[in-house]
């Protein structure tokens, strides 16, 4: 169903990548303000203006060029990087003074390392990954860490409201990524502790939903506890933040914590039970799947 039409006084936007993030992101934003898309596969942005209220382009170039505001949501940073650098890439195309605003998780080096290339361009730049998976981008309430100038991030604060719950500016360019980086450092630990207590308790033959329902409501709780332990003990894991991606995220996290001399042993440790998760097949599989792990663990040993 297509979304009401932009409201008076809207913004000129574009919003570059409509994966599973990007699509719904794109159609809040596409509820207040005039909305160009592009996609690599021209038949998703097709699929996004039969639902909503815009228009498609056929190159990232075009569908810049007049925009006042342009938002990306890609893969990782070759994306990024060829989105905005490559060939026809689309800073070289966008206004002067126009501002661009980055969801991709990245690394901070290639946060800052486009920052440099638009600010050459002539255009503001500001790093913005969310927070809040599938599910929170299709309810409009992302959680967004940005890093910019401070008056680009005040600029942008009011659009993001489009579809998040909550943005907030943490420094310079480079620091939202960071920020995401301490996101999913936290995330990797909970989620291997859900798993293990999870098996514990079916080892020791308790209710295992019983268990949770009862610890959910103490000092354990926490959003991984309360939204996905029922499908982990169910053993569920073809939805939310794929292992794929969470690897791709820790390999950064990671990487920056050899650079500035933190101390990662968790997060690496996780990171190689999410690679065992991917030799099981389950590189697609929910980050949830670390109990799968355990579990094929149990069944082998």
């Amino acid at each position: 169903m297509t979304q009401k039409d932009p409201q008076p006084g809207s913004l000129k936007t574009t919003f570059i990548g409509l994966g599973v993030m990007g699509f719904p992101m794109a159609g809040h934003l596409a509820a207040r303000h005039e909305v160009t898309v592009f996609n690599r596969s021209a038949d998703k942005a097709s699929r996004w203006t039969e639902h909503y209220a815009g228009q498609r382009a056929e190159t990232p170039a075009e569908a810049v060029k007049d925009a006042d505001m342009v938002f990306c949501c890609l893969g990782a940073d070759e994306d990024v990087e060829a989105i905005l650098t490559g060939e026809g890439g689309v800073l070289n195309a966008m206004k002067s003074g126009s501002l661009l605003c980055d969801h991709t998780t990245t690394s901070a080096e290639l946060a800052r390392r486009m920052g440099v290339a638009a600010t050459e361009a002539g255009v503001r730049f500001v790093d913005a990954p969310v927070s809040g998976g599938q599910k929170g981008a299709e309810d409009g309430a992302l959680t967004i860490m940005m890093g910019g100038a401070e008056k680009d991030c005040d600029e942008l604060l009011p659009v993001l409201e489009c579809y998040a719950k909550r943005a907030r500016r943490l420094g310079e360019v480079g620091a939202g990524q960071l920020t995401k980086m301490v996101n999913q450092i936290c995330i990797a630990g909970l989620v291997q502790g859900l798993a293990e207590g999870i098996q514990f308790a079916k080892k020791a033959g308790l209710d295992p939903a019983e268990v949770v329902d009862v610890i959910s409501k103490g000092a354990a709780q926490s959003w991984q506890m309360e939204n996905r332990y029922q499908t982990m003990i169910e053993g569920q894991y073809d939805f939310g933040f794929a292992v794929e991606w969470m690897r791709k995220d820790l390999n950064y996290a990671l990487a920056e914590g050899r650079r500035n001399k933190s101390h990662l042993p968790v997060t690496a440790l996780v990171d190689q039970f999410y690679s065992e998760v991917e030799s099981l097949g389950g590189a697609r599989w929910d980050t949830s799947s670390l109990l799968a792990r355990l579990e094929n663990l149990s069944r082998t040993s």
